[in-house]
């Protein structure tokens, strides 16, 4: 039985995907349609994880320029440490 959060809840990880290109990459589990599922999941998981965690539905839009922001950041060299991801999203987060 697969694990289904609550639809106020979006699921997201951090990763670094080092079988590509070693860029960082966000993927957000439960927005996942069924023909790229498998794919990204897969991807994801052959990758670096940095963080993970549930931004709320509600405000996703803003959360997801913070991610963005953060991604920007990694990708450009900077070392952005969990504990500064986890202070950033908290106001998007469960």
């Amino acid at each position: 039985m697969a694990f289904t959060p609550p639809p106020d809840k979006i699921m997201f990880e951090i990763y670094k995907d080092v079988a590509r290109n070693g860029n960082y990459q966000v993927i957000y589990f439960t927005e996942l349609d069924d023909h790229n599922r498998e794919a990204e999941i897969n991807r994801a998981a052959n990758g670096e994880h940095i963080y993970d965690g549930f931004i709320r539905n509600r405000g996703k839009d803003q959360a997801k320029l913070v991610l963005g922001s953060i991604l920007e950041r990694l990708n450009s060299g900077e070392e952005v440490q969990a504990a500064e991801i986890e202070k950033e999203l908290q106001p998007y987060t469960v």
